[in-house]
């Protein structure tokens, strides 16, 4: 079987990694969860993108918006995506980049249940200076790079401010 190549227009391992080590916060707490969150929901109006927005932190949702377009099913995409980050501790789209690195894929693999896990791109850590890993930001409805690029620049405007 041959491995399905990497998503259209996706960063490498190398630019992914550089991007979680950059998108690393002093802290997190509930209002930051809410204005990560909101400035998410800006940015997807703003493109008019049917998505499903989820924040966790040790394992409680501290925020979550169904847009007009989006279904149940990105709920589902949501847990699924959050779980890979919750148990590989990076993005989802880098975890199915660095099996496809290895020639195979997550689904045939990873020896997870693909019903709970999926490795595709929208899922990023919360990583807190000093803390590592502490929660996650799913973002579901478009195309895997492009849900992992919404999130991605809704964090890098987050830290900046």
């Amino acid at each position: 079987m041959t491995t399905p190549p990497a998503p259209a227009n996706a960063p490498t391992i190398d630019e992914l990694e550089a991007q979680e080590r950059r998108l690393v916060l002093p802290h997190f707490t509930h209002d930051d969860a809410w204005t990560l969150g909101t400035l998410l929901v800006e940015l997807a109006r703003e493109r008019h993108a049917p998505v499903a927005i989820d924040i966790r932190r040790a394992g409680q949702q501290l925020f979550h918006a169904a847009l007009p377009g989006s279904t149940p099913d990105n709920d589902a995409w949501i847990d699924r995506k959050r779980r890979v980050v919750e148990r590989y501790g990076c993005s989802s789209l880098l975890v199915g980049s660095r099996f496809r690195a290895k020639g195979t894929t997550f689904e045939d693999a990873s020896r997870l249940d693909l019903d709970v896990y999926a490795a595709h791109g929208g899922a990023f850590p919360i990583a807190v200076e000093g803390a590592g890993v502490i929660g996650a930001v799913v973002v579901s409805g478009l195309p895997q790079v492009k849900d992992h690029a919404l999130v991605a620049e809704a964090l890098e405007r987050f830290i900046t401010g």
